[in-house]
Parts: C-alpha cells; sequence; structure tokens
C-alpha cells in the first residue's frame, strides 16, 4: 500500500511510528545494520509529521538529537525538513547543506 505521511491523522502517524520502531528493533537483534538505518529514518521522518514547523526559526541553532557533539543550524524550512548546516564542539561550520527531518532537532541553543 502506498501512502504519503502527510495525508495520515496524528493517530495513524503515531501507530506508523510505533510499528516501525518494532521492526527497527527486530532489524537490530538479527544484526541487519543497513534495514536497521533505513527504519530509523522512516520512523524520524513519520515523527516530524507530528510537529509543527511554525516552531522552528530561521538561522537560529539548535541541538540534534542523539548527537551531542553536533548542532544543526537552519537556513531554511521546507515542509517538515530544516536544511542548513552542522556545527562541531568547536562551532567550526561543516561546508555541505543537508536536509534533516525535524524531529531531529532537539532544543535552540541560546548564543
Amino acid at each position: 500500500m502506498n501512502y504519503r505521511y502527510s495525508d495520515l491523522s496524528v493517530e495513524q502517524l503515531r501507530a506508523e511510528a510505533g510499528k516501525l520502531k518494532e521492526q527497527l528493533q527486530k532489524a537490530e537483534q538479527l544484526g541487519n545494520i543497513s534495514e536497521a538505518a533505513i527504519l530509523e529514518r522512516k520512523m524520524q521522518v513519520a515523527m516530524a509529521y507530528l510537529l509543527n514547523p511554525a516552531d522552528f526559526e530561521i538561522n537560529e541553532t539548535y541541538t540534534l538529537n542523539g548527537d551531542p557533539g553536533h548542532t544543526f543550524r537552519i537556513d531554511y524550512l521546507e515542509g517538515v525538513f530544516a536544511w542548513g548546516h552542522r556545527f562541531n564542539l568547536l562551532n567550526e561550520r561543516y561546508e555541505t547543506q543537508e536536509a534533516i527531518p525535524i524531529s531531529l532537532l532537539g532544543d535552540k541553543v541560546n548564543a
């Protein structure tokens, strides 16, 4: 069945995230690293649709959930994805601009 996360209700998104989490745990137990990575990303995207993109501000820096060594500065938002650059602990910016689901963004970093 093909469906888009944007078409699902909040309840359906939560159910989908729960199903993906179960599949992720099974993949990890079986040692399927690549399958686990794909399922984790799908779960992050599904969870992003439960958040309001308006809660995130352009040109602000946020912590990254699951990656304490980096922060992320938003250049712009497109749907539930934040486009921007990572910064390391020395506040050095990575050159490559990337898109991440807003569900990966944590607290706003005060300058």
